[in-house]
């Protein structure tokens, strides 16, 4: 299988390299296309106002000036030769659960290979200070195999968050719905040596819906949550209530 990896914590990010490796030594043609840098929280963007450029590292990686769908929209676009039979980004250090996904530049990088009509995963390591990158690249390897052996049958935006532990620990995998967190916390207001005054986007909040069936549950069961993501924003109970209040 022709793979193709991206994320958003930069080219040179352990949990990219554990996962090049892993789905490398099962035998898939692993390509991989990453920022330059890290671009943690740049969600969907796509860089319009300059060019891009795309350079190479010894390895093999290829790295771009640009955001997680810059990689996989330059790479599917006209980079490749061949288009990737599957789209997997990460494995991000750090969850992306609940709210998480709107901002996740992980999410963004499989929701621009989901658009692009290719099935897609984004894959996390929830954080535990651990950094058990080899779990949950196995978890990559067995549900490129599943696919494999049972595609869906259309294309599919997986997100996946997998427990920080050895990979004996997980306790199966389990389908979630996203869960909401709290309001995030307050920005922190700093000044610098030259009295001006800085801000820093305050850490996300604690959980806030996280009952049965929600990713934030799944994981504090040591269970891998796998949640399908889907991109129409349309709210449509409210489409008769905003068409009556518009006089339609």
């Amino acid at each position: 299988m022709r793979i193709l990896l991206s994320n958003d914590d930069g080219y040179f990010a352990p949990g990219l390299a554990a996962l090049a490796v892993a789905l490398g030594e099962h035998g898939h043609r692993v390509t991989v296309v990453a920022p330059e840098r890290d671009r943690s929280g740049a969600s969907n963007s796509l860089t319009l106002d300059r060019p891009l450029m795309v350079r190479q590292t010894p390895s093999g990686f290829y790295y771009v000036n640009g955001t997680p769908t810059d990689c996989v929209h330059l790479a599917v676009t006209g980079l490749l030769p061949e288009l990737p039979d599957m789209v997997i980004s990460g494995i991000n250090h750090g969850a992306n659960m609940g709210d998480d996904t709107v901002y996740s530049g992980t999410v963004a990088a499989a929701t621009e290979g989901f658009l692009l009509g290719i099935p897609s995963l984004a894959v996390s390591l929830v954080n535990g200070g651990q950094d058990h990158f080899d779990t949950a690249a196995r978890v990559a390897v067995d549900l490129v195999a599943r696919c494999m052996a049972a595609p869906l049958g259309q294309p599919a935006l997986l997100n996946v968050n997998v427990p920080d532990v050895p990979y004996s620990v997980l306790d199966g995998i389990e389908v979630t719905r996203l869960g909401r967190r709290h309001k995030a916390q307050d920005t922190v207001k700093t000044v610098n040596p030259r009295n001006q005054t800085m801000y820093w986007v305050g850490a996300a909040g604690a959980a806030q819906d996280a009952g049965p069936g929600t990713d934030f549950n799944a994981v504090t069961r040591n269970r891998v949550s796998v949640t399908p993501l889907q991109l129409d924003l349309t709210h449509y109970p409210q489409i008769p209530q905003v068409s009556e209040w518009l006089g339609l």
